[in-house]
């Protein structure tokens, strides 16, 4: 490290506006003026990135930076790309966050990171992966985000530096790319350095990346002549004259690496620095770099261009015994071969070594021949293991060998895939099975690989998951357990990739082949499960008949048979049968226990289980399960598709209580965390069509046909069933804009769909209510017998719930006394369930009618209830529709009723009155320095325990209500 220490005290030639801005933003981060005083308002965090070719100076301006940081009483966290180490997955988040942990026991790491510690732990090399599921990538961002976010505000104001960001980890650089933008929110500098022409596409986020708040990155420039001149003088006195300095910077172009390593040489030859001698630079300028390095390298004797060789294979922060093992030198040899080094500057360092400058390390790297070169990385994954640096480190090395049908590489290559995977970088564990399926593995051992490769390409590429496990049923496998494992595995996949035929046809072709028992029921579970998501499904009532006979024979006696029971009782629901039997098949499912987060198998029928209750009116029992499942899912990290179903269906649930403030929020929480997941995926159509109803209820049309234009929320619709299922919902949403034709051929198309699968429950699709109001504009008659039919069908459910709203879309296309008996039973009904914003409406409806039949009194004790319902809910438009009705009859709205706001939290209190200010979740996470679903349960609490929703906030906190 010498050598570079002596260069980083250097003086900087024209990086005065580079220094300027990096002093700008650490006065800022610090906050202090420029003469030292405490400046006014709260310190800052901010962005710097510097862009330049190699040699430029960055790493120079950065150490600078790191010395002013360090002066100023920053923490400082430093780490540097590697060209060797790009594929080493974290490498870069380890060096940046391992330091702030060494020396810490494990009970007090544990202390420190609290749940994320199993999540990012293993990432961060702070310990081993555990053997359950692995983080999805965006729970694994969020966790080290986190982990960054909590440093810097316990040992704030910190600098964050990342060196050579163009050789980093896609794993480390994608997350600090997403991260980079809250460094203004919080006190941390986060100093990054790159060469624009390398800068990989998985980095291409950097590229907008400010140079300082709102500029772009500051290009480093070649130095000028007079600039060279200087650094020439600095460095061989003021002797050298100008002829001498105008040819180095002629010879150099300026560029600052260059030119200090050709002073070093001019000083080591002796050479007198006037015109005379500067013939001769261009020859002294050609050693530095290129072939002349090589040649001056050669010079130095075989010993230490090998022990050079094989420090350039093992790349950053190189050990010196490693180094000689992987050369084949002894250790006196390989001293003196490191020391020859250092004099020739080449290499830096004593404990551990590196190269003075990436350039040389390249150059060095490039000239090994290519069979040495394999040769050494072959080497080298061997003395790493010997080391017991463990698979992971040998991985990088053996990905550079050529495939030998090496057993032992196979093996070394899948361990290391196992515990990446594990560690939540599943691209890295997929590079590494590929190398191994290239080797290539005993036949015996073929499907089990490319059973591995299919796993860690799950998430990332479906398609190509599904090649891969298709390939390896086609082998021959020996080991039943593994077949199953792929035939699961596979269906999976293609079930999440919106091709639930090919999952149902996949089992069912296995089914007829498998004679364990066990093993079939599990399979027959998965194809009930698929086709009970199927839009296409052929014959759905054969198949609700066979799942029937199967689970009254099932005792629930272990977690395949609960599947198959808690599918019996999803069917129910779906048919409509009488809720008391959903009920039941719904208690003996989860009888034994059913976990959302179940490491071989779905979410799905846990889910369903929970949405039983809800539709039978029990949704509290659902927000319990709900609650315990979405933990599930947070405890394994599992912030993807997972999470967003989780807040997406729990939306739904607020949704159908009437709880559509608190609705909204989840669902706006769902839908941000579906959009990570990609558009068109089954998470993102659930996302919004459930935020799409919502909004719907709280009146705010515009909005919600403007989240369907932005979503692309049309036809072609999804093979897979939805909640809420998305054709109705857009039918909805075009008959509220005031499309009746369009949306009644809509909502037939919807009902010709789901009408001979047996699902005619209008609790689950009410897409017969819907269809009855459109077509109450042009076929009255129709209407009526439609909103009847779907009466009649409510009434078998038996839910008061589905029963009280049938009712209403029934007095909707009604007239006369027969509208008034039908809301009245409706207001019966619905009192009786949950459903408080079908109650709203409800009453509202009722007392509109009764004020236009002449019933002023009755109407009026209606339309207050229904306006104290709708403010309640959050429905905003029905409370317009109220008020203008009470007008109309001549009388006032009621003032809202207090609320206690004695019981909050001062963290309740304090997400209460932000966002009745307005600000939205994510912006209340980050005043509040929390995550956004913590703030998603903060607002969830203070709407209970308030009795009101955003719009109420205001009032009941006593403050002015957002505009």
């Amino acid at each position: 490290m010498g050598q570079r220490g002596v260069r980083s005290r250097r003086t900087l030639f024209e990086r005065e506006g580079e220094l300027a801005a990096a002093d700008e933003a650490l006065n800022d981060l610090t906050g202090l003026r420029e003469d030292g005083t405490e400046a006014p308002g709260r310190p800052r965090g901010a962005l710097l990135a510097f862009a330049g070719r190699a040699g430029i100076g960055k790493t120079t301006l950065l150490a600078e930076v790191r010395r002013r940081a360090a002066a100023q009483g920053c923490t400082v966290l430093s780490a540097r790309g590697g060209d060797q180490e790009q594929g080493v997955a974290f490498h870069v988040a380890r060096q940046l966050l391992q330091p702030q942990f060494a020396g810490s026991a494990e009970a007090e790491i544990r202390a420190q990171l609290g749940s994320w510690y199993a999540i990012v732990g293993p990432a961060l090399g702070l310990c081993a992966p555990s053997e359950g599921a692995a983080p999805d990538q965006q729970g694994l961002r969020d966790g080290l985000d986190w982990v960054l976010t909590h440093l810097a505000v316990q040992r704030a104001p910190m600098v964050l530096v990342l060196d050579d960001a163009h050789w980093a980890d896609p794993e480390s650089l994608s997350w600090l790319a997403a991260f980079a933008p809250r460094a203004e929110e919080l006190p941390l500098l986060l100093v990054v350095a790159y060469r624009p022409d390398e800068l990989p596409d998985h980095a291409e986020a950097f590229r907008s990346l400010p140079g300082r708040a709102g500029q772009r990155p500051l290009d480093l420039e070649p130095l000028s002549a007079a600039a060279v001149a200087g650094l020439v003088r600095e460095d061989l006195g003021t002797r050298a004259d100008d002829v001498f300095c105008r040819e180095c910077w002629a010879v150099t172009a300026g560029n600052p690496f260059e030119a200090v390593e050709l002073t070093a040489k001019v000083r080591d030859r002796g050479l007198v620095p006037t015109g005379e001698g500067a013939h001769l630079l261009r020859d002294l300028a050609a050693a530095v770099k290129g072939s002349g390095l090589i040649a001056r390298l050669e010079r130095l004797g075989t010993s230490t261009v090998r022990f050079a060789w094989a420090c350039a294979v093992l790349g950053t922060e190189i050990p010196p015994a490693l180094a000689a093992a992987v050369a084949g030198l002894g250790s006196e040899e390989a001293a003196d071969a490191a020391d020859a080094l250092r004099g020739a500057r080449i290499l830096a360092g004593a404990d551990t070594l590196e190269f003075v400058h990436p350039l040389i390390a390249t150059a060095v790297y490039r000239a090994i021949p290519s069979g040495v070169r394999v040769a050494l990385h072959g080497q080298a994954a061997w003395c790493v293991i010997d080391e017991g640096l463990g698979p992971s480190a040998a991985a990088r090395h053996l990905m550079e060998t050529h495939p030998e049908g090496d057993n032992w590489v196979v093996q070394q290559l899948r361990a290391a895939a196992r515990e990446t995977q594990r560690a939540g970088a599943p691209d890295a564990a997929r590079r590494y099975l590929a190398r191994a399926l290239r080797e290539p593995p005993p036949l015996k051992e073929r499907a089990a690989v490319l059973h591995e490769l299919g796993c860690a390409s799950l998430l990332t590429e479906p398609a190509t998951t599904v090649n891969h496990l298709r390939a390896a049923l086609e082998e021959p496998i020996t080991d039943p357990e593994l077949r199953h494992n792929i035939v699961y595995r596979l269906s999976q996949v293609l079930a999440h990739s919106d091709r639930l035929a090919e999952a149902s046809e996949t089992l069912a072709r296995e089914i007829r082949v498998t004679g364990d028992a066990r093993v079939r029921l599990r399979m027959q579970s998965e194809q009930f499960m698929w086709d009970a998501f199927r839009a296409d499904e052929p014959d759905s009532p054969a198949r609700s008949r066979r799942l029937t006979r199967l689970a009254d024979r099932l005792t629930g006696r272990d977690l395949t048979e609960r599947y198959v029971i808690g599918l019996r009782a999803w069917d129910a629901t779906l048919r409509g049968e009488p809720a008391h039997v959903a009920l039941h098949h719904a208690e003996r499912a989860l009888a034994g226990g059913i976990r959302w987060a179940e490491a071989d198998r779905g979410f799905e029928v846990p889910v369903l289980v929970a949405l039983t209750f809800m539709y039978a009116d029990h949704p509290g029992r659902t927000e319990e399960l709900f609650a315990a499942g979405i933990a599930d899912f947070e405890s394994q990290g599992w912030h993807g598709a997972h999470l967003s179903f989780g807040y997406t269906l729990l939306a739904y649930v607020r949704y159908r209580r009437g709880r559509l403030a608190e609705a909204e929020d989840f669902a706006r929480a769902g839908l941000r965390l579906a959009e990570r997941v990609g558009a068109g995926t089954p998470v993102h159509w659930y996302a919004v069509g459930v935020i799409i109803e919502i909004l719907l209820a709280r009146g705010r049309v515009t909005e919600a046909a403007q989240i369907g234009e932005d979503h692309a929320f049309g036809a072609p619709f999804p093979a897979a069933v939805t909640f809420p299922d998305v054709q109705t919902v857009h039918g909805e949403l075009l008959l509220a804009r005031g499309l009746t034709k369009e949306a009644a051929a809509e909502l037939e198309a919807a009902g010709r769909r789901l009408d001979p699968r047996g699902i005619r429950n209008p609790s689950w699709c009410p897409w017969q209510l819907h269809l009855a109001r459109a077509e109450s504009h042009d076929a009255p008659e129709r209407a009526v017998a439609t909103a009847l039919e779907a009466v009649h069908r409510a009434r078998q459910f038996g839910a008061p719930s589905a029963v009280g709203q049938a009712l209403r879309a029934a007095a909707d296309v009604s007239s006369g006394s027969t509208r008034v008996k039908l809301l009245e039973e409706s207001v019966s009904h619905l009192e009786r369930s949950p459903a408080a914003y079908e109650l709203a409406c409800a009453l509202v409806a009722l007392g509109a009618e009764l004020r236009r039949s002449g019933s002023p009194r009755e109407a009026a004790e209606h339309l207050y209830r229904g306006l104290d319902a709708a403010m309640q809910c959050g429905a905003d438009g029905l409370g317009d529709e109220a008020r203008a009705e009470l007008a109309a009859a001549g009388l006032r709205p009621r003032r809202l009723h207090s609320t206690e706001t004695d019981t909050l939290t001062a963290r309740e209190r304090a997400a209460a009155a932000l966002t009745a200010r307005g600000r939205t979740t994510t912006e209340v996470a980050e005043e509040l320095e929390t995550d956004e679903p913590t703030v998603v349960r903060l607002l969830s609490a203070v709407y209970r325990k308030v009795g009101t929703d955003r719009t109420g906030l205001a009032a009941a906190l006593g403050q002015q209500p957002a505009r």
